[in-house]
């Protein structure tokens, strides 16, 4: 029978488990989370590899935020913003198993549809009550996800006047009725912040007001949202499932749906936190891997041109170079990518054969670009550094590129330190270790960009504006023939 591994990324843990084809858990572990997606993809990486066996086939993941299931890419996310990394391809490429991602409570809706609340409905509302609100729509039990993203129910707005939500717009329910809106309506009642809705229940129960007035301020706009999504999909079943899914089945006692076109059943989810696991196992056995890329843009013009993306190592620049090749569709060629079979097959060496291959494969990427056919547009992922200037500047003019736009990414010695040693053990031999930590940490203080063209400054430690960059690159290169 086969078997798969289920991942669960959340703002506080990053669950993970082993799941036979019937859904069930087999062994599971977890890691704290992290705001920092190079850290969360290595702590991924490491329950991978506690849980990977001979068996298991596939790997499914739930991402919070906006995912675009069928290309395998997290458009946003929230705490946990995995729009920077290329996480599909990545865990492909390290495990060499299809990898299915798709939104957290999309997984979650398919593990409750298969076992547990929704066995026996066919078109299912669920609502996830954590931090934020998440929201998965199913019809006729197969998921929907409309153009890429459909079923973000925790942007249904309740108050065109509210509050400011994370999304940019205001008064979406997520704003009035998640977690984080029970801590704002708890303190704006002046109680304090340790408060659990358990004890709100039980101040309710024995007529505190102010218990009472908390509990309703949450739970009404809810209802109306819930009103909403049954107008325009008309399911058989709700479902209230995360972390506050039962707090909030609870509070909707005392906010019941009036309208009596909007009547629909509505039940707590009955899985809690295996939801996610259960749900991401099953549907990587169940999906085929992620469809790749959109289609490429077309070529401009007759020239050459090369997108550097230059920083040092454990900069984050691979992150940023797939980003960017995944939305504009353009080759992109990495050191690494050429390197790493000579090391592999050659098994590995020392510093200096390391970085004598490293000129090859430098030297073996503008061949390759030289070759291209005329238009051709190439992202090169690279430290640039680490050759003279002019030996760039000799393969730029045999490879024919006219013209180059650089994308700086940077991050501090610590931070570089921290990702490049948790990453240690899946580089293969050859690459320098963990004595190379203390002089990546003095490169980061004096690393600069080439400032060869056109510049753009990426920061890694922060969520990467890929829209940003993407209408930066059309902007300046909107003028070449």
């Amino acid at each position: 029978m086969p078997l798969s591994i289920g991942i669960d990324i959340g703002g506080t843990n990053l669950r993970a488990a082993r799941i036979s084809a019937t859904g069930e858990i087999l062994k599971r572990v977890s890691e704290k989370s992290a705001p920092d997606p190079e850290l969360v993809l290595g702590r991924i990486a490491d329950m991978v590899r506690l849980l990977d066996t001979p068996d298991v086939k596939a790997i499914g993941v739930g991402v919070p935020g906006r995912v675009d299931a069928r290309r395998g890419a997290v458009l946003s996310g929230g705490y946990v913003n995995l729009a920077s990394v290329a996480l599909a391809q990545r865990l492909e490429d390290m495990t060499g198993k299809p990898v299915v991602i798709d939104n957290d409570c999309n997984m979650a809706l398919a593990a409750e549809m298969a076992l547990g609340a929704g066995r026996g409905h066919g078109n299912i509302v669920m609502f996830t009550i954590g931090t934020g609100i998440g929201g998965a729509v199913a019809q006729d039990r197969r998921i929907t996800r409309g153009s890429a993203t459909a079923g973000q129910l925790g942007h249904i707005t309740v108050d065109v006047n509210g509050e400011v939500c994370a999304c940019g717009r205001r008064g979406c329910v997520e704003t009035t009725s998640s977690g984080t809106a029970l801590g704002r309506h708890i303190a704006r009642a002046g109680l304090g912040a340790e408060i659990s809705v358990d004890q709100l229940f039980a101040h309710d129960a024995a007529g505190d007001i102010q218990a009472r007035d908390i509990l309703d301020a949450w739970a009404r706009p809810l209802r109306a949202a819930i009103d909403t999504a049954v107008a325009v999909l008309a399911p058989d079943l709700v479902l209230l499932g995360g972390g506050l899914g039962r707090a909030a089945h609870a509070a909707l006692g005392r906010a019941p749906a009036m309208a009596p076109w909007y009547q629909c059943q509505v039940e707590a989810a009955q899985l809690g936190d295996d939801a996610g696991v259960i749900g991401a196992g099953l549907q990587a056995l169940a999906a085929e891997p992620h469809a790749g890329t959109v289609a490429p843009l077309a070529q401009s013009g007759h020239v050459r041109r090369a997108v550097l993306v230059n920083g040092i190592p454990a900069s984050g620049k691979s992150t940023v170079s797939r980003g960017v090749a995944d939305r504009m569709g353009w080759p992109l060629l990495a050191l690494d990518t050429i390197k790493n079979p000579f090391l592999e097959v050659l098994g590995g060496g020392d510093r200096l054969f390391n970085r004598t291959l490293g000129r090859a494969s430098y030297q073996a990427i503008w061949s390759v670009v030289g070759e291209a056919p005329a238009g051709t547009t190439v992202i090169v992922d690279a430290w640039f550094g680490f050759q003279p200037r002019e030996v760039l500047e000799d393969h730029l003019r045999k490879a024919g590129v006219e013209q180059t736009v650089e994308i700086w990414c940077h991050a501090p010695g610590e931070v570089l330190a921290e990702r490049y040693g948790a990453r240690l053990d899946q580089r293969p031999a050859g690459h320098p270790g963990a004595a190379y930590i203390p002089e990546l940490i003095e490169l980061a203080k004096r690393a600069e960009p080439l400032r060869r063209g056109p510049l753009f400054d990426v920061d890694t430690t922060k969520p990467i504006d890929f829209d940003a960059i993407t209408a930066w690159l059309r902007s300046v290169m909107a003028g070449v023939a």
